[in-house]
């Protein structure tokens, strides 16, 4: 016997939406003032010199220039230059 009654979809069938997490600028890629460079869960890499980690940890930039990513003491960062 048929699990399903009538062939209509399960109820249970709903998938949340993606977040389009991720990196947006890649290292040696122009930004300016205000583009978000790395859109993230928590900080995973931190914000150097010439960026901002916003409140939902959105890493943009605060400048024109070029980004750099970087690792200091086993910590990622990224930078503009």
């Amino acid at each position: 016997m048929a699990h399903t009654k009538a062939q209509k979809a399960v109820s249970g069938n709903r998938d949340s939406r993606s977040k389009r997490l991720g990196v947006k600028v890649y290292g040696g890629q122009p930004v300016k003032a205000g583009n978000v460079i790395i859109r993230q869960k928590g900080s995973r890499v931190n914000a150097g010199p010439g960026t901002l980690l916003s409140r939902d940890f959105t890493i943009i930039a605060l400048k024109a220039g070029v980004v750099q990513f970087g690792i200091k003491r086993g910590e990622k960062y990224v930078y503009v230059t």
